[in-house]
């Protein structure tokens, strides 16, 4: 018997850093920074630092660290930067609602928030703990999109709450299922495009220069299309109608790689608003007001919403007045929700609100590099759909506030009040922390001469 040679013996084992006390570092900055925006608020309005700071930090501390250890015992290779950003996010949301409470003492948002923010971080415990493999949704696909779908109608049979009947309120609780049907949506559509992506973008006819699919793979597009149209027209709601169909074009795009669906979706969506927003009072009204944010200025009533909101900016300049000490609750109920970005933007100045956008592109290009290092075509498209949906949210939420579309009524991710936003977006964290952890795995090893086969895959399944 001869000895093993040295081209026989195992290659060294790959050690991939778990980087868990990067994670740890970065949430106690994280917890660090909203104290002080905490304190920094105290002071601007009374003059004294809160009693409840060190009750607050430590509270808000010990949810940190529970995360962090789930997340150290579950998902081990997790990308480190995804929970620091949410506790970040998520904080500064609760300071910004508290500062705002403080000049409205009869209507207080902080308190429930708290109570809402503790409940999305219960469930992305559960999420974390629960979901050993993504690759297993998959199996639910169709119970998804019909339960996702359901979720979007039901709040038709509901009266309109400012306009929109996009809430549910049952015995003084009041939540919004199409919260929960953007997470449901983007399982389907991942599942479903990485079943037909080869259909979607090598078939079909040839019309100028974009060859589009057959009619049996097209009909799910139009009919995704037909229906975002009728959720604006049934509910009112521009926001979740274009965070629906923009999700599923996004989704395409990267699923085939043809950009000429990325045209073809920017169209449809604009025909069809163009079409509601002529015809639907609410949307209408909207849409005159992002064309001219002043007109009621102008007529002696006095400024709008909108108005209040870009009197806001410019009063913030570049460093801001301060945390406590702006006038943004001049814009009326809405300044804890639809516009809490404008009293980020006048107290914390344009660098602050900077510093907040990037950390949402941080999020979001995180989400997409969890996506990008899966074989998988099912995960690596729940990734980039889960972390579009955060892209899209603040794109039209932003834009909507400042002036450059118009107005949608959606809550911004962690920051806005809003109990079923602040939840959904937990759980959206929760599925990419499991994502990026079976992104950077290491693969078993391997003994020499033997041939590795791959694991059976669950994606089949939903075909």
């Amino acid at each position: 018997m001869t000895a093993p040679s040295a081209a026989d013996a195992s290659p060294p084992e790959l050690r991939l850093s778990k980087r868990r006390g990067v994670e740890l570092s970065l949430l106690a900055g994280a917890v660090l920074v909203v104290v002080l925006g905490y304190v920094a608020v105290g002071l601007a309005r009374n003059g004294t630092v809160p009693p409840d700071a060190v009750r607050h930090g430590a509270g808000l501390g010990l949810l940190a660290l529970v995360t962090h250890l789930v997340v150290r015992f579950r998902a081990p290779y997790a990308d480190p930067v995804l929970l620091p950003i949410a506790v970040l996010l998520n904080g500064l949301g609760l300071v910004l609602i508290y500062r705002l409470d403080l000049s409205t003492p009869g209507s207080r948002a902080a308190p429930t928030q708290l109570v809402w923010s503790t409940l999305g971080v219960c469930l992305f415990l559960a999420v974390v703990l629960v979901l050993r493999d993504h690759r297993v949704l998959q199996r639910y696909a169709y119970l998804s999109m019909a339960a996702g779908l359901a979720s979007m109608l039901v709040p038709i049979l509901f009266p309109a709450v400012n306009g929109a009947k996009i809430w549910i309120r049952v015995a003084g609780f009041s939540f919004q299922p199409a919260e929960f049907a953007k997470i449901l949506l983007a399982l389907f559509f991942a599942a479903y495009l990485a079943a037909n992506r080869n259909a979607l973008a090598y078939t079909g006819r040839m019309i100028w220069r974009l060859q589009l699919p057959t009619g049996r793979v097209l009909g799910p597009i139009v009919a995704i299309w037909l229906l975002s149209v009728g959720v604006l027209v049934l509910e009112r709601d521009l926001g979740t109608s274009l965070l629906f169909f923009g999700l599923f074009v996004v989704m395409l795009y990267v699923a085939t790689g043809r950009i000429g669906w990325i045209a073809v979706g920017l169209l449809l969506a604009s025909f069809g608003a163009a079409a509601v927003a002529l015809f639907e009072p609410h949307v209408h009204g909207r849409v005159a007001d992002w064309l001219n944010p002043y007109a009621t200025i102008e007529a002696g009533r006095g400024p709008s919403q909108l108005a209040q909101s870009l009197f806001a900016f410019g009063a913030g300049g570049t460093l801001g007045s301060g945390l406590g000490l702006g006038h943004s609750i001049l814009i009326g109920f809405a300044a804890k929700s639809d516009f809490i970005l404008a009293t980020a933007g006048e107290e914390l100045g344009l660098s602050g609100l900077t510093a907040i956008f990037l950390l949402y592109a941080l999020l979001v290009a995180r989400g997409y590099r969890a996506g990008l290092c899966l074989i998988s075509p099912f995960g690596r498209l729940l990734a980039v759909g889960l972390a579009s949906i955060l892209a899209l949210q603040v794109f039209v939420i932003a834009g909507g506030v400042m002036g450059l579309i118009p107005l949608t009524g959606m809550a911004m991710p962690f920051l806005a009040q809003g109990g079923s936003s602040v939840v959904t977006n937990w759980i959206i964290v929760a599925l990419l922390i499991q994502i990026s952890d079976s992104a950077r795995r290491p693969l078993p090893a391997v003994e020499p001469g033997v041939i590795a086969r791959p694991e059976p895959s669950v994606e089949g399944t939903a075909r």
